[in-house]
């Protein structure tokens, strides 16, 4: 979650300016696994798809012409799907900001910039570091600064050839150069990277691309075992030095698959991580995902939506009722994601025909025709089962994109039918696809998380508060969190007096009761929980932002400059870390360093309205009234409601 870094801010007056500102050796025995699968144990390492390609060469040739090979790569006119022969330029409308995607040399960029009449008043060149996406529906890109990987504003939409804003930076959304890329979402678009801890977004390792790893576990035993000539004949037996997913139970099939291609809520388990799961292994160990669900809108659906679709198939669950297991048949009738997708060649080059005999297989004996719609509508479909029962359609997450739905389903309601169905849309809860034995715990999380990460309705908190208030658990760690998003912090405050800062392991919760403190005025507790959560993540950019703000509120001038220049020389693009730095300046009378760093927020932000507020104060402090007043006739531009920038105009202007 990407931190708001302004939740408290002080207001500033005229009389005086109070601004916030290695090689497998064997079974270790304390990480030994209950799984046949040698290489599910933690201590087998990973060795990169060229050590694979060594011995797998055909394969390798085919799987990276494939979308999970084509995922994720260096930013270069190579990897790029996109148009750059005319001049493309994106207008986002409601933050009034163009965007210019071009190269110069082998370096792509991005160019942000905002017009006054004919004038550029206002612009930021941000250099592409990576193309994330095959390119067969987008290509969206990042910027690594330091490791701190970031979305740029700007997404290549390949079916309708068109440059526009990535999905969710639309409709007023637009979060510009600050968006975090973390671990959750770079582990399913690339190979599996290396974050270092407790941060959010800094990474020391990113891949190119998903490798065969993802889908086969760590290597390293397996081509121990294949270099030193032991061999196993696959015809007949499973060899466990690596996983084979069509030799996997369909359970564990559908948790592989489904480990990416269900983006939803996922929840941890309590002291697992992404990184932890391997092929093979039982997906609801380690997280569960949450689904909405509602009365009506059934053909609406998201982009990675496809193994949640797939469960409500028939299909699905008429073929899988029985427990069939892989290992004593490997040919069962099992409908997973590979009945029909070939992993490693590319969807393209498959064949309409593979797809059609993957129905065949099942919908075709002697009692039962294989098809009941007529020749001549089969036609109009050319005769492809997936074409009908799987039509094409856009996602409610990716704009200009079309996909199939995998939900595996006749075409008998009515086009009129299903439009009276539509207009029913009726939010009713959320569910755990991949576990129907959640715990309690789980359930207050996702309902919390829900509300958090995709703007859910907050209502859901009050389900979450009924679960907790029926319950003898130790709520405080997700009370503090639901009282956070309800910016309740006297609530926050009142749970925090029986908590002993110093026991804590949790940096979120520190950071959550160091900021309802701060939001309080009480800088001396704030500091003591910023100090906790930075000391529990002591590379968290916007940790150490907060715990400087607090030192600021309490003279210590000194060290909050010294926390926010070492913030700065590690990730220069903080504005909020400039803003905080101009005012501990301020409290210097260093006006000169003050309005340096309030220049240089709005360099990365011109509609920073700290930043602005604060340099109309040193302009108003210097009497030169006219520049003042042009600020914050700005800030009333950017944000009309701001009643008390209207009455300090009024002031002003008097």
């Amino acid at each position: 979650m990407a931190i708001k870094k302004y939740l408290v801010q002080f207001v500033f007056l005229f009389v005086i300016t109070v601004i916030t500102f290695s090689i497998y050796c064997g079974i270790d025995s304390n990480t030994k696994t209950n799984s046949k699968y040698l290489n599910h144990n933690d201590t087998v390492k990973y060795v990169g798809m060229q050590q694979c390609r060594s011995c797998h060469a055909d394969i390798y040739n085919t799987y990276i012409e494939t979308g999970m090979g084509k995922s994720f790569d260096l930013a270069t006119k190579q990897k790029s799907s996109a148009d750059f022969t005319k001049h493309h330029v994106v207008f986002d409308k409601i933050k009034n900001l163009y965007y210019h995607p071009f190269w110069k040399n082998n370096n792509m960029f991005i160019l942000e910039y905002r017009m006054q009449g004919k004038d550029t008043v206002y612009q930021r060149t941000e250099k592409v570091d990576y193309i994330i996406g095959s390119g067969q529906h987008t290509n969206s890109h990042l910027m690594n600064i330091n490791g701190f990987v970031y979305q740029l504003p700007l997404t290549w939409y390949t079916q309708e050839k068109k440059w526009d804003l990535p999905p969710g930076f639309e409709n007023g959304n637009n979060s510009r150069f600050s968006r975090t890329v973390e671990f959750e979402c770079m582990s399913c678009h690339n190979a599996f990277p290396s974050v270092t801890d407790f941060t959010a977004n800094k990474f020391t390792n990113i891949p190119n691309g998903i490798d065969c790893e993802r889908c086969h576990g760590p290597g390293e035993v397996h081509l121990k075992e294949k270099l030193a000539g032991n061999l196993v004949d696959t015809a007949h037996e499973i060899d466990y030095t690596i996983v084979n997913p069509k030799k996997l139970p369909w359970e564990r099939q559908i948790d592989l698959c489904q480990r990416c291609h269900l983006q939803g809520n996922a929840i941890l388990k309590e002291g697992k991580t992404f990184k932890d799961f391997k092929p093979g292994m039982v997906l609801s160990d380690f997280w569960e995902v949450y689904m909405p669900k509602y009365k009506g809108q059934n053909d609406e659906f998201i982009m990675a939506s496809h193994a949640q679709r797939l469960q409500l198939s028939k299909c699905f669950i008429e073929s899988n009722k029985q427990n069939n297991t892989a290992g004593t048949n490997f040919e069962t009738l099992n409908l997973t994601c590979i009945t029909c997708h070939n992993p490693h060649v590319s969807v393209k080059k498959t064949g309409t025909q593979i797809f059609n005999n993957a129905c065949i297989k099942c919908h075709s004996n002697t009692n039962q025709t294989l098809c009941s719609e007529t020749e001549k509508n089969r036609m109009v479909k050319q005769n492809d089962c997936s074409n009908c029962h799987m039509p094409r359609s856009g996602t409610i997450d990716i704009p200009h994109v079309t996909v199939h739905d995998h939900w595996i389903k006749k075409p008998n309601i009515s086009a009129s039918k299903q439009k009276d169905i539509d207009k029913i849309k009726e939010f009713a809860g959320l569910y755990c696809i991949n576990n129907s034995q959640t715990s309690e715990q789980s359930n207050v999380k996702a309902l919390v998380n829900y509300v958090e990460k995709f703007e859910g309705d907050k209502l859901l908190l009050n389900n979450a508060q009924q679960l907790m208030s029926t319950s003898k658990t130790n709520w405080n760690e997700e009370k503090i969190h639901l009282l956070y998003l309800q910016n309740d912090y006297d609530g926050i405050i009142a749970i925090a007096s029986f908590i002993n800062v110093n026991e804590q392991s949790n940096a979120w919760l520190c950071y959550r009761v160091g900021q309802a403190f701060l939001s309080k005025n009480d800088f001396v507790r704030a500091e003591l929980f910023f100090e906790k959560a930075v000391s529990l993540s002591p590379q968290s950019i916007d940790f150490i932002d907060k715990l400087a703000q607090a030192k600021i509120m309490l003279n210590k001038l000194g060290e909050a400059i010294l926390l926010l220049n070492n913030n700065l020389k590690t990730n220069n693009k903080q504005e909020g870390s400039y803003v905080n730095l101009g005012f501990a300046y301020l409290k210097q009378n260093n006006i000169v360093a003050a309005k340096t760093n309030y220049n240089k927020a709005l360099t990365l932000n011109p509609d920073n309205e700290q930043a602005l507020l604060n340099l109309a104060a040193v302009y108003n402090l210097e009497n030169n009234k006219p520049e003042s007043l042009k600020l914050l006739k700005r800030i009333f531009k950017i944000n009309p409601k701001n009643e008390q920038v209207k009455q300090l105009i009024g002031k002003l202007e008097y």
